[in-house]
């Protein structure tokens, strides 16, 4: 009898990717099934990012393994970050883990498996991990029919002096455009409508094959290829996002006006001091140009605060830039300190009560910008992505604007019968409020 497997996803998109590649090669040997209870086989593919994912990637093997007892499980695998910088302390840890599986070593999930099923089994290659899928490998997509994830390179060589993913992740390695491009046009054979490209550091794309940013050019190709709508841009950093770049997303309809740009901090001596490229007024022309050219444009950012040695000066240096370049969207985080990073070995920590509370000031501030940027949208027509149907008949979607899973809502309002999950509709915006928009169909 052919055995159930269930893969349990923590972290990122990028993570998505990976556990929808491993479900895809799971697939071939096994039945996949979306509830761990009932699954003789649990993959836990896990985050390391800041120690708060790392409590939930612990919290979340001990629940799976919890599956030993009251469900069908006889075999739990750690996948992941924590797994690859990890994977020795938790089988020392957990006994009811069956086996550990580094990130350079994603192709290698069935193996694992077999051996597990015999023996308690760890599998991390030594070194940097190198792997990188392609189109060739066989992926099941978790994402809904309309939408996909494309992880267009693996690894990063910034190595932020906050951040772990370089040492569990790799060096920065680019697909190539031609894998990439026929990845996409298999979801566009299968009903894709949105993608979101993405990597660890996506600007970067092409640089470490080629020489050069080849963004601009793979997003030209990707705009070409009938069926998408939306190409979306996700964590894409300040200091090579090119004029070219600019131009490209001005002149493609299907690129979404919306840019996650992630600059950290806002004083240029912390930034320095996190290893960041380029300064803060650099980072705040690339905004303006990209408001003059596309005005409409949705900027999204991420901070940290608490920053090892940040003062009260430094802090307010960043209160005042959010409060200057007014982003749509801006989600914060108070620092994690990471073994194993030059930040988290410094002795001059901030407490975490501090890091804390000047996370809260910021979200404070964000809340009463997020609402009026999202006030020029009323009385407007836009595209509406619709996603779910409510029990009341009204539906809700996204904009070109919205992120999935990380920023708003559209409701929408009375109830349609002739709408479908998937469908593109125009909507006149009614409302806003700090978050999500109120509107009705057009028509």
């Amino acid at each position: 009898m052919t055995k159930k497997v269930a893969v349990v996803t923590l972290g990122c998109p990028k993570n998505q990717v990976d556990s929808e590649v491993m479900a895809g090669l799971l697939a071939q040997d096994y039945i996949l099934s979306v509830n761990p209870e009932e699954a003789d086989i649990i993959v836990v593919n896990t985050c390391t990012f800041i120690q708060s994912a790392k409590e939930e990637a612990i919290d979340t093997i001990f629940e799976m393994a919890g599956f030993k007892e009251t469900g069908s499980c006889q075999t739990l695998i750690a996948t992941g970050c924590l797994a690859q910088q990890y994977g020795a302390e938790l089988m020392q840890e957990i006994p009811e883990l069956d086996g550990v599986l580094g990130t350079g070593n994603i192709d290698e999930i069935t193996k694992i498996i077999h051996a597990a099923e015999g023996t308690r089994t760890t599998l991390i290659k030594p070194g940097v991990p190198d792997f990188l899928h392609n189109e060739l490998m066989p992926r099941k997509r978790s994402t809904p029919d309309y939408m996909g994830y494309v992880k267009i390179a693996e690894g990063c060589d910034n190595y932020c002096t906050y951040c772990v993913i370089p040492y569990v992740r790799g060096h920065f390695r680019s697909r190539s455009e031609e894998s990439v491009l026929r990845e996409v046009q298999e979801m566009a054979n299968q009903g894709v409508k949105e993608i979101m490209v993405m990597a660890q550091d996506t600007t970067r794309f092409g640089f470490d094959s080629e020489g050069e940013l080849r963004l601009p050019q793979l997003i030209r190709k990707l705009a070409r290829i009938e069926g998408i709508e939306w190409i979306r841009l996700m964590y894409c950093y300040p200091e090579r996002f090119t004029d070219e770049l600019i131009e490209t997303m001005r002149q493609e309809p299907k690129v979404c006006r919306y840019i996650d740009l992630p600059l950290q901090h806002a004083d240029n001596k912390i930034l320095k001091e996190m290893n960041r490229r380029g300064t803060i007024e650099q980072a705040e022309e690339l905004i303006k140009k990209l408001r003059d050219a596309m005005p409409d444009i949705t900027l999204r950012t991420t901070m940290i605060t608490g920053f090892p040695g940040e003062t009260e000066e430094e802090f307010q240096t960043m209160v005042d830039f959010i409060q200057r370049v007014q982003f749509d969207r801006l989600g914060v985080f108070a620092y994690s300190q990471e073994e194993n990073t030059p930040a988290g070995q410094r002795e001059d920590q901030v407490k975490p009560e501090v890091r804390e509370h000047r996370r809260e000031r910021i979200m404070q501030i964000q809340q009463d910008i997020s609402s009026a940027r999202l006030q020029r949208w009323v009385d407007r027509v836009v595209t509406v992505l619709l996603e779910q149907k409510q029990p009341d008949g009204r539906w809700m979607g996204r904009t070109e604007g919205d992120a999935p899973e990380i920023d708003g809502q559209v409701y929408i309002t009375g109830a349609h019968t002739s709408l479908h999950v998937g469908d593109m509709i125009k909507v006149r915006i009614l409302e806003a409020d700090s978050y999500d928009l109120i509107g009705e169909v057009v028509s």
